[in-house]
């Protein structure tokens, strides 16, 4: 999280990321955060690094992010 902390120019993606992955209806079911569903992020390690269990590289969210602000902002 601190990694994007300091890109100001990722936080809005990051928002954006946080709301379109959110489960419908979090704000109704504890903790009242909007966290995606853990198995979205079980098949998105598995896809990315091949592995669920291991914690993916510190930069792999930036990296991530910064794909989706070039790919949203190309179409």
């Amino acid at each position: 999280m601190k990694a994007v902390a300091i890109r100001p120019g990722l936080w809005s993606t990051a928002v954006s990321q946080l709301v379109k992955l959110a489960p419908n209806g979090w704000w109704r079911r504890a903790p009242f955060l909007p966290i995606p569903d853990p198995s979205y992020f079980g098949f998105r390690l598995q896809t990315a690094y091949g592995d669920t269990e291991q914690a993916p590289p510190v930069d792999g969210l930036v990296t991530y992010l910064e794909w989706v602000k070039d790919w949203n902002a190309t179409h």
